[in-house]
């Protein structure tokens, strides 16, 4: 299977996870002008597990280093599994939030406070459980990470007051997204080898454990995404007859969008062997730059802001930056 040999190459995987899980988003957006999220979720779901069977079968059975996608199946203890899978839901029940919250209040709100968070909470944990790097250094640009979340929910808060449009619920489904996504990717880590080259046996390797991953997030969806279908957070209950009228194009834009995330979630395991899980997870969520980048000069989601506001939106971006070069160094 396709394992990274260097830290620079791992890197270069975690900026690929950082612009696909930043741009994901867009593709509910495009499918948003006449598609409930609810609906959109279906196909994201189902492109989450289209990407990770494509790379099982590709990248995690060619080469020669570790086990084949598989022999790393069939080797599996059902623990290790087990650990995968919650992991699954626990994104899935995070990843909804979230999806809900960029409904309500946009791509450049919901993704600094609520992947945010998710970022500030899920590196400690995934650096108490496998440490690894200058821990001065990372704790350093986490920090100013966090203080990029907090300038960017006042900016929000003061544009919102100044459009008579404050979205109370856009934060908290936001702060809620954000905390259970800091512990999916632990569930994840925690099932796979520390050595992908020489996986000990019972232990999942990348592949497989994006693909266990993947069924976690499918089966929870027959719940999560069910339950909200018929209880709403905003607009009238939904059933599977509105799913069904939808457009091959606006199917196809959801199932897009899943394969995107998984491009990234699948980078970001494969670079954790040279980069650690919790840099490795901390740079992937530097998505959050991406995703207000995308939503401040795409989507226009601060149009009309006082020059407060640009200014709190200018130091929200400095302090992002920032915060990820010191992740960076942290590792090298």
């Amino acid at each position: 299977m396709f394992i990274p040999q260097s830290y620079s190459l791992a890197v270069i995987l975690c900026i690929i996870t950082m612009l696909c899980w930043g741009s994901w988003g867009n593709t509910q957006k495009l499918a948003g002008k006449s598609w409930r999220f609810e609906l959109f979720y279906w196909d994201y779901v189902l492109g989450i597990l289209i990407f990770a069977i494509l790379s099982g079968f590709t990248l995690g059975s060619f080469g020669e280093e570790g086990r084949s996608f598989i022999k790393d199946i069939g080797q599996a203890d059902a623990g290790n599994i087990l650990k995968a899978f919650a992991g699954g839901v626990i994104f899935n029940a995070s990843n909804i939030l979230l999806v809900a919250a960029m409904a309500i209040a946009g791509m450049a709100v919901a993704f600094p406070v609520g992947v945010g968070i998710a970022l500030a909470v899920g590196v400690i944990v995934n650096y108490i459980a496998a440490p690894k790097g200058d821990p001065v250094i990372l704790f350093s640009g986490l920090a100013l990470i966090v203080a990029a979340i907090i300038i960017d929910a006042v900016a929000y808060r003061k544009h919102s007051q100044a459009q008579s449009r404050v979205s109370g619920k856009g934060i908290i489904l936001s702060v809620s997204a954000g905390i259970l996504m800091s512990m999916f990717y632990r569930f994840v880590a925690s099932s796979m080898a520390v050595d992908f080259s020489a996986p000990e046996a019972g232990r999942l390797t990348p592949y497989s454990a994006v693909f266990f991953f993947a069924i976690g997030v499918l089966a929870s969806n027959f719940f999560f995404n069910y339950l909200l279908m018929k209880k709403p957070i905003e607009g009238a209950p939904l059933s599977f007859r509105d799913y069904a009228a939808g457009s091959l194009k606006v199917h196809l834009t959801g199932i897009l969008g899943g394969i995107i995330w998984n491009i990234g979630m699948s980078m970001s395991i494969i670079a954790a062997g040279k980069a650690g899980f919790a840099i490795s997870y901390g740079l992937g969520q530097g998505a959050t730059l991406v995703a207000a980048l995308w939503g401040v000069f795409i989507w226009k989601e601060f149009r009309g802001a006082t020059k407060q506001v640009n200014l709190l939106i200018f130091f929200m971006f400095l302090a992002y930056l920032a915060g990820l070069a010191l992740l960076v160094y942290a590792g090298a």
